[in-house]
């Protein structure tokens, strides 16, 4: 199990101070995280001062800078500031999720208060901004370095994503979704290649085809064709998401058998073998890309799970279950074909249907005692995609590392 190291203010400030000194920008260029702290070093006053006030308004928006607005994020580098004519003293960016205060510099003598550091790798902290005591705006931060593979690179072939007609479910009675497919551009129909189901593919389609594209040009993982899919919702509008992805059973598994994959396979070879099959997701599509696997891993042998909800949300009539007793099924049961990557951050969902940090660390060490080949990656992040996407080249490469 890797964990990503904690924030501290000593690393903080020795990163902020280390790792930038560049010169003043110039009036003209966009603000960046880096541009402001080199302006900041430069203690403008007067006129420079209410310019960059100016700029720094149009940067966040006035308005919201008076609310107290999100920071401005770039990759590790990150920029706040607030607009508070009310203040008595210099306000400070303060975290109730670790040690982390910062405090913000006044723009000459405007009402504008502004900071902009770097970050350790993989911080993650609930914030707000303190004036005067009070709290005033705040959220959820998470910083990580963006991996070349999940931009577009030059001279690296690109592969088509289609959407596809709504789809009509028979094992899920009543319902319809959207889904799409990639397809690499070194696919020929003279070679099944390799698949990879997402859930919640509205999301997962933008942004996972360019990782493809790049980890097939390397030859860092199989030639793969993607299959994106959506939650099912009814004529009323009304998701079936919970009940596809959190229930216990085959019913998941079967609808993508039996409905999805074969419609693919009706325009292009897939592979048949487990080994070229795999299946990720994120909370409860964590989850289901899981018991998927467990349920068939004959049809499924890699699973990428980020955040992933083995906790007790499909508690049905007894109330217990859910998804929290994988860790117990997987202790007592013969070890499966499935290798899997665990995603999670130490900051996630703690309420009525499980604690998530923890449903994950027991997963892992049921894993570990049952022998699977797994890996963990815990973080200090919430509920949401963010390290799950700084991983993502990692995660495939481990993941489909004896596939080619």
């Amino acid at each position: 199990m890797n964990f990503l190291p904690p924030l501290t203010f000593g690393l903080l400030f020795g990163a902020a101070v280390l790792t930038l000194n560049p010169a003043p920008a110039a009036e003209s260029d966009p603000l960046t995280p880096t541009a402001l702290q080199a302006e900041l070093k430069s203690n403008p006053g007067g006129r420079r001062a209410e310019e960059l006030a100016k700029r720094i308004r149009g940067w966040f928006g006035k308005e919201n800078l008076l609310k107290g607005p999100n920071p401005k994020i770039n990759d590790l580098e990150v920029a706040w500031a607030v607009e508070a004519p009310e203040a008595k003293a210099a306000p400070l960016v303060a975290s109730t999720t670790s040690d982390f205060r910062l405090p913000l510099r006044r723009i000459g003598k405007t009402d504008v208060y502004a900071a902009a550091v770097t970050l350790p790798e993989g911080t993650g902290m609930a914030w707000s901004y303190e004036i005067n005591g009070e709290k005033k705006g705040g959220g959820q931060l998470e910083v990580y370095t963006t991996p070349p593979e999940n931009k577009e690179q030059p001279g690296v072939p690109k592969g088509t994503l289609t959407q596809q007609p709504k789809w009509k479910s028979n094992l899920f009675a009543g319902t319809e979704r959207d889904w799409w497919v990639y397809v690499p551009a070194q696919y020929t129909p003279d070679k099944p290649a390799a698949v990879m189901v997402f859930q919640d593919g509205q999301w997962a389609k933008n942004y996972i085809p360019v990782v493809f594209d790049n980890l097939i040009a390397k030859g860092e993982m199989p030639v793969t064709v993607g299959v994106f899919v959506s939650p099912g919702t009814f004529a009323n509008g009304r998701s079936n998401r919970s009940f596809e992805y959190d229930t216990l059973s085959d019913q998941y598994a079967r609808f993508l058998l039996e409905e999805i994959l074969p419609e693919v396979e009706k325009t292009m070879k897939l592979r048949q073998d487990a080994a070229g099959r795999a299946i990720g997701g994120l909370s409860s599509g964590g989850i289901a890309s899981w018991t998927a696997a467990w349920e068939r891993p004959d049809a499924f042998s890699k699973v990428l799970s980020w955040i992933g909800s083995y906790t007790n949300i499909a508690s049905g009539p007894t109330r217990r279950a859910g998804g929290h007793n994988y860790p117990a099924l997987i202790r007592k049961t013969p070890k499966k074909p499935i290798r899997i990557f665990l995603q999670e951050g130490m900051n996630d969902l703690d309420n009525a249907h499980g604690n998530w940090p923890l449903a994950n660390l027991q997963m892992e060490k049921a894993l570990q005692f049952a022998g699977y080949d797994y890996k963990g990656v815990f973080g200090q992040g919430f509920h949401n995609d963010k390290h799950g996407r700084a991983l993502l080249p990692e995660s495939l490469r481990w993941l489909w590392r004896d596939v080619r």
